[in-house]
C-alpha cells in the first residue's frame, strides 16, 4: 500500500495542464463543438464558498467526458464582478473595489486551480474590465438606435422609421409599424403632424418602438443600497447584502 502524494503529483500536473496549454479550446477545428458555460462567480468575498464548486465539478465531468468523445470544448471561467456584490463588499471592507475585485480574484483562481478544473483561461472574464463593459454598452446602444419592423421581419434603424414618419406618418392600419402596447399608447398623425412636434414629443413616440425602451415596471426598490435588486438578491422582504427592508413599488425602468 502506498499513500497518495496529492500535494506533489497534483501540483506538478497542474503544472503541465497550464504550460501545455491542455484545456484550451482551438478557434479552428474539425471537432465537433460543445460548449460549457459555468455561472460566474462573485468575487465578493475573501474565497469561494462550497456552492461555487458544487456545480463547477458537475460541469467539468461533463466537459472531461465530452474531450474523451472526441469534442473541440469551450469551456471558460470568469468573474462577475461588475455591480453590488463588489460595492457592498468594498464598502464593508472600507476599500476601493477595484482592490478588492483584484485580490478576490486572484484568490479565487488560486482555489479554482487548487481543485484541478479543466477551465480555458486564455478566455477569462472579468465584467469589470473596460475592455468587456465597453461591448456591453454597444449593445445596448445598438438596441437603442433599432425598432423591429414586422414586414421585413427584422431589426432596422430607427432613421428609417424616422423617414417613414418624415414622409408618410403614421396612420394607425401600418401592421409593420404598429404592435400591441405601441397601437394602445399612439394616435395616428401626418407626416405635416410629426414635422409639427417639438422633439421631446418626436423622441417619446421613438421610445414606443426602440429595442430598448422606456417602462414602468413593478421592482424590488431598496432605499439604503439606493438600487433595484433581482428576485434572488431578496429574501423574506430583506436584501441578501446587508438586510436592509426593501419595497415592491412601480418605477421607470
Amino acid at each position: 500500500f502506498m499513500e497518495y502524494d496529492f500535494r506533489n503529483i497534483e501540483k506538478a500536473w497542474q503544472q503541465y495542464w497550464r504550460e501545455k496549454k491542455v484545456y484550451a479550446a482551438e478557434n479552428n477545428s474539425t471537432k465537433p463543438k460543445c460548449y460549457v458555460l459555468d455561472m460566474f462567480p462573485y468575487p465578493s468575498g475573501a474565497g469561494l464558498h462550497v456552492g461555487h464548486p458544487l456545480g463547477y465539478i458537475a460541469s467539468d465531468i461533463y466537459s472531461r467526458y465530452k474531450r474523451h468523445q472526441g469534442f473541440n470544448v469551450l469551456h471558460p471561467m470568469g468573474y462577475d464582478s461588475f455591480g453590488l456584490p463588489a460595492e457592498q463588499y468594498a464598502i464593508q471592507t472600507g476599500q476601493h473595489p477595484a482592490i478588492t475585485t483584484k485580490e478576490n480574484i486572484a484568490r479565487y483562481r488560486e482555489q479554482l486551480d487548487n481543485i484541478g478544473f479543466s477551465f480555458d483561461w486564455d478566455r477569462e472574464v472579468r465584467t469589470s474590465n473596460a475592455d468587456y463593459y465597453k461591448w456591453t454598452q454597444w449593445i445596448f446602444i445598438q438596441l437603442f438606435h433599432s425598432w423591429y419592423n414586422h414586414k421585413t421581419n427584422k431589426a432596422e434603424p430607427i432613421e428609417e422609421l424616422v423617414k417613414l414618419f418624415e414622409t408618410v406618418g403614421c396612420s394607425g392600419t401600418d401592421d409593420h409599424i404598429l404592435t400591441g402596447d405601441v397601437e394602445k399608447h399612439l394616435a395616428p398623425f401626418s407626416a405635416a403632424d410629426w414635422k409639427s412636434f417639438s422633439e421631446k414629443q418626436q423622441q417619446e413616440i421613438l421610445q414606443l418602438f426602440r429595442l430598448t425602451y422606456l417602462s414602468e415596471a413593478m421592482v424590488n426598490w431598496c432605499p439604503a443600497l439606493g438600487t433595484v435588486l433581482a428576485n434572488d438578491e431578496v429574501k423574506d422582504g430583506f436584501s441578501e447584502r446587508g438586510g436592509y427592508p426593501v419595497e415592491h413599488k412601480k418605477m421607470m425602468q
